[in-house]
């Protein structure tokens, strides 16, 4: 099913790899969303995967790519945001691992994702992966050149129930290693509203699993934080606005 180079893969119809929007923004922030399109490249099909599925969480995060914008907009921040789901090519997974193209994900299977070789898989990566990742070190690079600070922005959505349990968080605010002092001063800020239940390293933590924010914060010695929003709360632009003006409060107070 997969075809066996990038320029095969991606064919002149289907979109690039990634999109930017405010490319020119001027705040510290650099946002990104490694989960925030539904795409799959024509020669692949649908992956064998129902088209109700494809809008399910295994597919895309709901909600980020609304929210990415919202927040673009009210910080004059760019945002970097992947275009193809996540069920070709994980973007936020290392290439090389096994999860990177599931073939299962919350008890669906991926028929598409079956018994790729060596070859199918290096054309996800060469014509996805690398791209997405290449651009967000590339902006990053010029930031610096140009004596501009990066606060990485990593943004994601939860589904509210897995497998059969509910999670009680409305956000939750991930951390790891490197430079913490903003994470944690979001996650301060963000517990001061009375409104929210906000988790630490919950519902996920992020750990070696992660890929994005290891590849570009943690050698770059950049403030990051991941943030992780109920879906359910940011499944339309009025709440991905209201959302915004959440995160966008807290973020500045975080600086």
């Amino acid at each position: 099913m997969a075809a066996h180079t990038a320029n095969e893969l991606l064919s002149p119809d289907d979109t690039a790899p990634f999109g930017l929007f405010n490319a020119a923004g001027r705040s510290p922030f650099l946002l990104i969303g490694d989960h925030a399109g539904s795409a799959i490249p024509s020669e692949l099909g649908d992956l064998g995967v129902s088209a109700a599925d494809r809008q399910r969480h295994i597919a895309l995060d709901i909600g980020v790519f609304g929210l990415g914008h919202a927040l673009a907009r009210l910080l004059d921040a760019p945002f970097l945001h992947q275009v193809y789901s996540r069920l070709v090519i994980d973007c936020n997974r290392d290439p090389a691992h096994a999860s990177a193209m599931p073939t299962v994900s919350d008890g669906t299977g991926i028929p598409g994702n079956e018994g790729l070789d060596t070859t199918a898989r290096k054309a996800r990566i060469d014509a996805i992966h690398r791209p997405y990742h290449d651009a967000i070190g590339n902006i990053i690079s010029q930031r610096s050149a140009n004596g501009q600070a990066t606060v990485l922005i990593s943004l994601h959505s939860f589904t509210p129930v897995m497998n059969g349990i509910a999670r009680p968080w409305d956000i939750g605010i991930l951390h790891w290693t490197g430079q913490l002092d903003f994470a944690l001063r979001m996650l301060e800020s963000l517990r001061t509203n009375a409104g929210l239940i906000v988790g630490d390293n919950v519902p996920y933590a992020m750990d070696e699993t992660d890929y994005t924010v290891p590849r570009h914060a943690f050698p770059n010695r950049l403030p990051y934080v991941e943030i992780e929003v109920r879906q359910d709360a940011i499944g339309n632009a009025s709440g991905q606005e209201r959302w915004a003006d959440t995160l966008s409060k807290a973020m500045m107070e975080a600086l």
